[in-house]
């Protein structure tokens, strides 16, 4: 289970063990215990101070100032402060900052939401690995949005999300057979695809919190369910882990 909370670990788990164990085969494939990793856009640390307490080396690039102070002291709390450096800034002045084929693996969470360009940053991404590095991309489900605006009566909503139209000030959302087609064009073979929150969005709050053993029991009815392709369409979110070709 991600080291964090309960709570918070039903929305990470199935990210989290599908990454460590990515890590650790990566590691010692290279023969080396310390990878060289880069988390975009994980400036508080919830990825990058847990992959630093497996003892790699993590650079995390942020455009917010106030997440990686958050960082910072995440990793201090963490002692991992000298295994994490803190860039502030995006995928787009990503090839200043850093080194091309300098890094091992790479966390693109919750990111190509938000860029101009979803395409050409995960090849800014791409730029940055050594060959056969990784990649653990996450993004969220156009169809699991369907899903959750239907469930909460907003009809017309979950029509125009089901339509792929996309208000100019919304984040995108994406279908597998889309991160597909982006790791194809940034030169990635995907190795897995597991859905994230596939229950747990949907499951009432006061449920998990009061009735006994709740947590557990989702969390592994989470990570059973993860990786069957059958679960995908109704995931929040979908985990992408692929490696440079």
């Amino acid at each position: 289970m991600h080291p964090t909370r309960p709570r918070s670990a039903l929305r990470t788990a199935v990210v989290w063990e599908v990454l460590r164990a990515a890590l650790d085969r990566q590691a010692e494939a290279l023969g080396r215990p310390v990878l060289d990793v880069l988390d975009t856009g994980g400036g508080t640390g919830n990825f990058a101070v847990p992959v630093a307490s497996l003892g790699h080396r993590v650079t995390v690039v942020d455009p917010s100032p106030d997440a990686l102070f958050a960082l910072e002291r995440r990793a201090a709390e963490a002692g991992v402060t000298g295994q994490i450096r803190a860039i502030q800034g995006d995928t787009d002045t990503l090839a200043q900052q850093v080194a091309g084929g300098s890094m091992d693996a790479v966390l693109c969470h919750g990111v190509l939401e938000f860029v101009d360009d979803p395409a050409e940053s995960l090849r800014e991404l791409t730029a940055v690995l050594r060959p056969g590095g990784l990649v653990s991309l996450l993004a969220a489900n156009r169809n699991g949005a369907v899903l959750a605006r239907a469930l909460s009566g907003h009809f017309a909503e979950a029509r125009a999300a089901l339509s792929g139209i996309q208000k100019a000030d919304a984040p995108r959302r994406f279908t597998g057979g889309e991160l597909q087609e982006l790791a194809d064009g940034a030169g990635l073979s995907v190795l897995s695809v597991h859905g994230v929150r596939i229950f747990a969005d949907l499951v009432p709050g006061v449920l998990v919190d009061t009735e006994p053993g709740a947590l557990e029991s989702l969390l592994a009815l989470e990570q059973a369910a993860s990786a069957d392709p059958s679960f995908h369409a109704v995931a929040t979110q979908l985990h992408v882990l692929a490696e440079l070709s």
